[in-house]
C-alpha cells in the first residue's frame, strides 16, 4: 500500500439482533462485526487548493452523496484545514449487501486524510467525527473486529481463524 492507495475492508455481521426502533427512525442493533478480505480501494491525493473532488466512485451515487466525499468535507471543516483531496473509489464491495462498503470508504478517507494532511488527530477523535457520518464508521476507523450495541462498540480479538463464505446476489 502506498500513501495514495488505501484498502477499505468489508465486514460481516457474525450475528445481528434488532433491539427496537430509535426516535430518529433507525434501528437499535446489537451485533458482532468481523472484517473480511474483500476491499474497496481508495486512491487519495492531497490538493493544495482546498477542493475535494471525486474522480471515480460507485455507479449511480452522486459525488455530494458519496460517503468518502462527505467524510473528507467533514474532516476539512472540523480541522479548519485549507488542503483538499482528489478521491478515486474503486468499488469491489457490493452496494446494499450489508457489508459496510460506504462506511468503510468513509472511515478510510478519514484515516488517509488525517495522515496526508498531517492533522495528527487520534483514533477516538476520528471515530467521533465518523459517528456523524454513520453508526458503523467508528468501527472501521478503529480497524478492529467489534462487539456492540448501537454506537457503543468495544474492540474484539478473534483468537481462532475461521473460514466463512458470504454469498450475495
Amino acid at each position: 500500500m502506498s500513501d495514495r492507495s488505501w484498502p477499505a475492508p468489508a465486514k460481516l455481521n457474525l450475528f445481528l439482533h434488532v433491539l427496537g426502533r430509535r426516535p430518529d427512525g433507525y434501528h437499535e442493533l446489537q451485533t458482532c462485526f468481523q472484517f473480511i478480505d474483500l476491499c474497496d480501494e481508495l486512491r487519495i491525493e492531497r490538493r493544495p487548493d482546498g477542493q475535494i473532488r471525486r474522480s471515480a466512485g460507485a455507479a449511480g451515487v452522486a459525488a455530494e452523496s458519496d460517503l468518502s466525499v462527505r467524510s473528507a468535507l467533514a474532516l476539512q471543516r472540523a480541522a479548519g484545514c485549507t488542503l483538499g483531496a482528489d478521491i478515486d473509489v474503486q468499488k469491489r464491495i457490493p452496494m446494499g449487501a450489508g457489508l459496510g462498503g460506504g462506511s468503510s470508504d468513509a472511515a478510510t478517507t478519514l484515516v488517509a486524510l488525517n495522515r496526508l494532511w498531517k492533522l495528527d488527530w487520534g483514533v477516538d477523535r476520528l471515530a467521533e467525527l465518523g459517528l456523524s457520518l454513520g453508526a458503523d464508521v467508528p468501527v472501521f476507523v478503529r480497524g478492529h473486529a467489534a462487539w456492540g450495541k448501537g454506537s457503543e462498540n468495544a474492540s474484539l480479538r478473534c483468537t481462532r481463524h475461521r473460514r466463512l463464505l458470504s454469498v450475495t446476489t
